[in-house]
This record gives C-alpha cells, sequence and structure tokens, in this order.
C-alpha cells in the first residue's frame, strides 16, 4: 500500500511538473503575445503582455488568479466587472514603457455592482485591486491611443520589449517572514553556492582558503602559545600584538570551520517539491550562521582596533618618551576600546539582520550582495584604521626629525634594529589591509553590473523579464577574491616575526625538555647564550642556581645580574706591589660577598637579591662589559679557583 501510494505521487510530480515547465518556457522573450485567458476573449485588442501588473508571470498563472471571479462574470452581476479584470490580469499591449491602467471610476463601479453576490460565493476583493491605486480619470478602457499602438504591435511583436526590472525567480523566493532581499527585491535571495563561478572554481578557492587559514592559524596560535610561556616578557608598548594575533587566530578559526563545513551553513537547502533551488542564508534565523558571523566580524573588527592601539603605544613610547608603566595604566581603556566597538558593530549588524552567507568560503560575513553594509560597516571602519595609523606614523615621524638627537653608537644600532622591526611588522599588515580595502572598493563599484550581467544571461533560465539595452557587461574574476581572502587572513602572520627571536627557541626548548621552572630558572647554557656578560656565571657556586628575573619586552633590552661593584672589582689591573697572599684574600673576598648576596628561602633555594637590586638601579647600556662579546664561554669556576690558588689576577683577564 505504501508503495502503491509513493508511485502514485511521483506520477502526480511529473503530470504537474511537465506543464509548469512547458508554461514557464513560453514567454521567455517578454514581448507582446496573443491573449489565451478565455475570459478575455472578444476584447477590443488581442495581444498582452507577460508579466502583468499584479506580477503574474504568464497568462496561465493569472487564469487561476481570475477564477474565483468567473460565477461573478458569468451572472452579468456588473458590465464593467469583465473588462476591468482584464486591465489587470491581461493588460493591452502598447508601446515600450507605457503601461496604461483602468480608471478608478471602473474600478468603484465593478466592485458596487458585485458586492452582494461576492459576499454570497464567499470571495473577497483583493489588496492589489483597491480602487484607490487606480488613477482618477473618465475615460475608457483601452485608450483609442492604445488600440492603435496595439494594433501596430501585432505586425512584430519582437519589436516591442519592456524594462521591467529584476523579477525574482520562482526558484529564488523565500518565505516572507524571514526578512530577505535580494537586488532591491524583498523575499528573494541570491543562488547558492555562488552567482558567478562553476563548481570547478568554488572547490579551487575552497581549498585555497583552507589552506591560508591553516597556516594563519598555525602562526597565531604560536604567537598566543609562546605569550602563555612567559606572560611577563611582553609588556607594553607591544603587548596589543599578543591581542592581535588572537584576534586573527579566531578569524582563520572560522575560515577554517567554513571549509570544513563547505556551503552547509552559508546555504539554504533546495526544495524541489516547491520549485526552491538552494539559496544563500540572510539573517540571524540560521543560529550556526549568526554564530559564524560574529565571531568572524568581531574578531575581524577587534584585529583591526588592537593594530591602531598597537601605534598608538609605539607613538606614546617614541614621542612623549612614556615608559612601560605609564602605558600599561591606560590598558583599560584600550581593552574597552578594542572589544567595545567591534560589539557595538556586531550588535548593530544583527538588529539590522544583514548577515549574508558565503559560498565560496563557507562562512557568513557582512557586505556580500548588500552594497549599503559593505560600505558602511566594511569600507568605512578599515579606511579610518588606515587613517589613524598613517596619521600616527607621520606625527612620530616629524618629531623624529625635528627632536633627533646624539644617541651612543650602541643604543643608535639597537634603536635602527627596533625601527626595521616596526617598519617591517607595519608594512607586513598595512599592505594586506590596503589591498583589502582596494578589492571591496572594486567590488562596490562593478556589483550592479555584474548583477545585471548574470541576470541577462539567466533570465531565459528561470523564465523572467531580460534586462532591456544593457549598456555594459562584465563577469568577475577569480583572482579578485582569492586576493581578497589572502590578504584576509595574511595579516595575522607578522605576529610570528615579532615574536621570532634565539629567545623563544630557548623558551620552546626548555618549555618541551619540562626545564622550565614556575620562578625562571634557566640551566648555564643558555643563560651564557643569552647573557652577554657572564660575571655572574663566572663568580657563582658550581651548586647554586642563579634565578633570574623577567626583563619585560623583547625590545627592552636584556639587563646584567651583577652590580657594578663587582664590575669593577673584576675590571681592576692587578697591582706590582700585591703579594699572592693579598690576591688570594682579595679573590675569596670577591666569593664571600658574592655568596653573602644570595639568601636562602624557605625551599631551600637561593635568591640573589642584592643583584637584583643592583640591576634595577642600573641605567641601560651604562656599563662597559655588559656586551663585551670576546669573553669564552669555557671560562668556568674551575677556572677561577685555580687563579685564586696562584693569586694571578692577570691570568684571570688573559683566560676571559
Amino acid at each position: 500500500m505504501d508503495l502503491l501510494w509513493v508511485l502514485s505521487v511521483s506520477m502526480l510530480t511529473v503530470c504537474v511538473a511537465v506543464p509548469m515547465d512547458a508554461v514557464a518556457g513560453s514567454h521567455s522573450l517578454f514581448t507582446c503575445e496573443p491573449i489565451t485567458l478565455r475570459m478575455c476573449q472578444g476584447l477590443p485588442y488581442n495581444s498582452t503582455f507577460m508579466p502583468n501588473v499584479l506580477n503574474h508571470y504568464d497568462q496561465q498563472t493569472a487564469a487561476l488568479a481570475m477564477e474565483p471571479f468567473h460565477p461573478m462574470v458569468n451572472l452579468q452581476c456588473s458590465p464593467e466587472l469583465r473588462m476591468f479584470l482584464c486591465a489587470l490580469y491581461a493588460p493591452v499591449c502598447t508601446e515600450y514603457g507605457r503601461i496604461t491602467l483602468p480608471c478608478r471610476r471602473l474600478c468603484l463601479q465593478a466592485k458596487s455592482d458585485c458586492y452582494k453576490l461576492m459576499d454570497m460565493f464567499g470571495v473577497s476583493w483583493p489588496e492589489e485591486m483597491d480602487c484607490n491605486r487606480f488613477p482618477d480619470c473618465d475615460e475608457p478602457y483601452p485608450r483609442p491611443v492604445d488600440l492603435l499602438s496595439s494594433s501596430d504591435t501585432t505586425e512584430s511583436p519582437i519589436s516591442v520589449q519592456r524594462d521591467y526590472g529584476f523579477w525574482c525567480p520562482r526558484e529564488l523566493k523565500i518565505s516572507p517572514e524571514l526578512g530577505y532581499s535580494f537586488m532591491g527585491v524583498r523575499d528573494c535571495s541570491p543562488p547558492c553556492p555562488n552567482m558567478y563561478f562553476t563548481r570547478e572554481e568554488l572547490t579551487f578557492a575552497r581549498y585555497f582558503i583552507g589552506v591560508v587559514s591553516i597556516v594563519c592559524l598555525s602562526a597565531t596560535l604560536f604567537t598566543f602559545l609562546t605569550f602563555l610561556i612567559d606572560v611577563s616578557r611582553f609588556r607594553y608598548p607591544e603587548r596589543p600584538i599578543i591581542f592581535y594575533a588572537v584576534c586573527y587566530m579566531m578569524v582563520s578559526l572560522v575560515f577554517f570551520l567554513g571549509f570544513l563545513l563547505e556551503d552547509k551553513v552559508s546555504c539554504n537547502a533546495a526544495s524541489p517539491g516547491r520549485f526552491r533551488a538552494s539559496t544563500v542564508t540572510q539573517g540571524s534565523h540560521n543560529k550556526a550562521c549568526t554564530l559564524l558571523f560574529m565571531v568572524l566580524y568581531f574578531f575581524t573588527m577587534a584585529g583591526s582596533v588592537w593594530w591602531v592601539i598597537l601605534t598608538i603605544t609605539w607613538f606614546l613610547a617614541a614621542v612623549p618618551k612614556w615608559g612601560s608603566e605609564a602605558i600599561e595604566k591606560k590598558a583599560l581603556l584600550f581593552h574597552a576600546c578594542a572589544w567595545g566597538i567591534p560589539g557595538i558593530l556586531t550588535v548593530t549588524l544583527l538588529a539590522m539582520n544583514k548577515i549574508e552567507g558565503d559560498g565560496i568560503s563557507g562562512v557568513c560575513f557582512v557586505g556580500l550582495y548588500n552594497l549599503t553594509a559593505l560600505r558602511w560597516f566594511l569600507l568605512a571602519p578599515l579606511g579610518l584604521d588606515v587613517g589613524v595609523v598613517l596619521l600616527l606614523a607621520g606625527i612620530a615621524a616629524l618629531n623624529r626629525v625635528r627632536m633627533e638627537i646624539p644617541l651612543e653608537k650602541e643604543n643608535q644600532e639597537k634603536l635602527v634594529k627596533f625601527m626595521i622591526r616596526i617598519g617591517v611588522f607595519s608594512v607586513l599588515y598595512l599592505v594586506p589591509l590596503l589591498t583589502v580595502l582596494a578589492c571591496y572598493l572594486y567590488e562596490s563599484s562593478y556589483r550592479a553590473v555584474w548583477e545585471t550581467t548574470w541576470v541577462q544571461e539567466k533570465c531565459r533560465d528561470y523564465h523572467i523579464p531580460c534586462p532591456y539595452q544593457v549598456e555594459q557587461t562584465s563577469h568577475p574574476d577569480l583572482v579578485l577574491f582569492l586576493i581578497k581572502y589572502l590578504m584576509m587572513l595574511i595579516v595575522g602572520i607578522p605576529s610570528v616575526f615579532w615574536v621570532g627571536s634565539k629567545k623563544t627557541c630557548f623558551e620552546w626548548a626548555s618549555f618541551f625538555h619540562g626545564k622550565r621552572h614556575k620562578d625562571g630558572m634557566v640551566n648555564d647554557s643558555r643563560q651564557v647564550l643569552q647573557e652577554p656578560d657572564f660575571t655572574q656565571l663566572l663568580l657563582r657556586d658550581p651548586n647554586t642556581p642563579i634565578v633570574r628575573k623577567s626583563r619585560g619586552t623583547s625590545t627592552q633590552g636584556t639587563s646584567t645580574h651583577a652590580s657594578s661593584t663587582h664590575l669593577a672589582m673584576l675590571d681592576e689591573p692587578p697591582s706590582a706591589s700585591t703579594s699572592r697572599a693579598g690576591s688570594v684574600r682579595s679573590a675569596r673576598s670577591k666569593m664571600s660577598s658574592y655568596h653573602g648576596s644570595l639568601h636562602r628561602s624557605r625551599d631551600s633555594r637561593y635568591t640573589a637579591s642584592s643583584f637584583r637590586a643592583a640591576d634595577d638601579r642600573l641605567p641601560y647600556g651604562s656599563l662597559p662589559r655588559l656586551n663585551h662579546q670576546s669573553q669564552s664561554r669555557h671560562c668556568s669556576t674551575n677556572h677561577l679557583d685555580s687563579l685564586s690558588q696562584h693569586g694571578s689576577a692577570q691570568r684571570l683577564e688573559n683566560l676571559c
């Protein structure tokens, strides 16, 4: 029984689908066509146009809409009713651009004469036939001039075409409660996965975006994990780089999810039984699409704001000479702006229902089909971002030129290296950002041309009016979209170049070998490579670990852990009158002074508190032996003990 029912439904579907396709293909040119409606036969005119003024695609659809009025016409409740109905469902075909509507008087007369009979048959007067919508005139329908034009068009019907604008195909129609729109037409949505590219092109683009998203995700995740290994290493003014990396880590994660989901979230499923094709998801009704949009748009804008904050912190450090602590006091304000502004924009777009699915990348974003949203919620914020960055860079450059002062050679080299890092990092961000802006501007300029070209090519397939007198046709290039997605993701990669250094390698090596303790202790070999001064290493007890204090950011340089007093003692030249016993006592006093500065804590560890205190008092670059590169790595405490026994300070200098 169930099998018989399925076969019956299938046969009925085939029987219904065949005539619909035949009917739809009968008016692909949308020119004047003979009237086939039985009710409108024998009128003063014999040609009409479709779609009519009531948006019926063909005469068969119009005939179905006229069926409720057949009893009133057959009973002849009003002599004006038949002409009024035919004026709406099968209007006279006249010259291009002229649509003749019946007068209001004709509508009122037909409605008043047949009102009681309509109540008897349970027929209501349609809203689209409201008499107030028709012109207030006193002319018959059709007018004599319309009949003359109609008789001319019967000889060459192909020459008479009308510009109907865009009519939404029934395959792309959406339920009115969803609030969709496409090309200015309500309850319509673009086809999915994409209206411009083939399946093969979309497959290539999807894999391309997936690979780039994995690369960006790996780079930004590495930056964030490096920060977690040593949080105190990255302080202001470079702390915004970490939040910048986190933002683009989330952006790349969303694109990677879009690659995995394909078009399951960005597209509505097709419904062949209702003659509905797969369409682009719009609005906030699809929760998965809404979630992807919120994360993607929020962190895209947040990453842009964090970049501006990064330039502001650099500006404060370079021009007013603010210290790290002074800049860090503004951290609450920075976070309020970086997370608050994107949050407001995201909530605004949700309230405006401007979410759109992207069939190319598989995510949901804004401005993909709505030009207004593209200009105000993408071009404007990103353009403002670039403007602020360039403004601050210009002010800083002018101030450096005006306030340039001579520096020591060592500090000049470090300043040059630091400025090179800033310059490279800025270029790696600004170039992709400007490229994305250029892609958005090009897309907004040619979007209307692309849509018109698409309608012209697909109008006969969708059985909708074709554009009349198209001035320009153009197709978008897939390379443009690939560049846009590449630049959107590649801006997160520069963060890994900023944290990439020997110190980062040492920290990761210590982390993987499990030798990094909470108190920041490092082994001897890494300290030799990281610290240019080896005085503390030479003077310490071999069994006593050295406890280092984190010096903050990588841009602040590395400080020594020895005081100027001990360095001065090591730098003193040997005196000829100094006896061997005096030399031994001097060396032992140095050793005892160092060991005396170590304090045993509760966990049996020594803390070089005096050295740290001295280190805090030392200005950067004030000690001549801090960056001495000629000291040997093999100079150990065994040599020092040997030298102490012989009392020769000269041999200490020769070995070290």
